[in-house]
């Protein structure tokens, strides 16, 4: 009925879900077999997107499945502690809470830049850092020089992990290439935002090989489901330009929102 196509048309604002960028169909055929632990095909594809060799990636159940495995990786619960820098996106907060883990906060300056001397002050009292970067809620950009700051303060002590759950609207300031620098260092991403498959449950964790190893001994046997696999993949390839196209779009219109 009407109300049902209307429901179904609705966005929920307040978790950032955009309008769907394409048109996807399930295959039946692949329902009936226990998916692979790491989907080839969607592995090469997030390869071919992001510039990383697909040993570098792990799928994950949205970038959210991430956070909870590198905290339950590298934090021991109710001994170590993570850093997060508030405002900012409240489930590093949530999925250490569920370990055990503590929260130092060391909260963004007046104008959303880090405060590196509050960062200095924790070296050596936690064990991951999370950054976000374009922001969650403030929408702002982490200077590239403070980034790199904060991950040499930490080099020897803490996992660096930056959020990049919004970078395809500023897709030339990833920090994605600082995994090739620095063993420490840990990429989120998501196709939940800018691909609008928040439904899916499809994210990714970037990092060195040794990382990743690390993680695929704590997630989960089967984490991507095979049509979720199947929808992701097309999404990263014959539907890529659609999602470029939308992103055009709402960078386009975005100013006359903005107060």
């Amino acid at each position: 009925n009407g109300g049902s196509e209307q429901a179904h048309s609705k966005m929920w604002l307040n978790a950032n879900e955009a309008p769907g960028t394409g048109q996807y169909q399930v295959n039946s055929e692949n329902i009936n077999r226990y998916p692979d632990f790491q989907p080839d095909n969607l592995l090469n594809a997030y390869s071919h997107y992001c510039n990383l060799k697909t040993t570098q990636i792990l799928a994950t159940r949205g970038a959210d499945e991430g956070i909870e495995l590198i905290i339950r990786s590298f934090c021991r619960a109710y001994q170590d502690n993570i850093l997060i820098c508030p405002p900012t996106y409240g489930m590093y907060a949530i999925s250490a809470e569920n370990h055990g883990a503590g929260i130092i906060k060391v909260p963004l300056n007046s104008n959303n830049t880090l405060d590196i001397e509050g960062l200095k002050q924790q070296v050596g009292k936690v064990k991951v850092v999370f950054l976000c970067s374009p922001g969650n809620p403030t929408g702002n950009l982490l200077p590239k020089e403070q980034i790199t700051q904060a991950i040499e303060l930490f080099k020897e002590s803490a996992i660096v992990v930056i959020d990049e759950a919004y970078i395809e609207f500023s897709p030339e300031q990833t920090s994605v290439n600082l995994i090739n620098d620095y063993d420490h260092v840990v990429v989120l991403r998501t196709l939940s935002k800018a691909f609008a498959l928040a439904g899916l449950r499809c994210g990714f964790t970037l990092a060195n090989e040794e990382i990743i190893t690390l993680l695929s001994k704590v997630i989960a046997p089967y984490p991507i489901s095979a049509p979720v696999a199947e929808i992701a993949s097309l999404a990263l390839n014959t539907e890529l330009e659609q999602t470029l196209k939308w992103r055009r779009i709402l960078k386009k219109i975005r100013p006359q929102y903005l107060c």
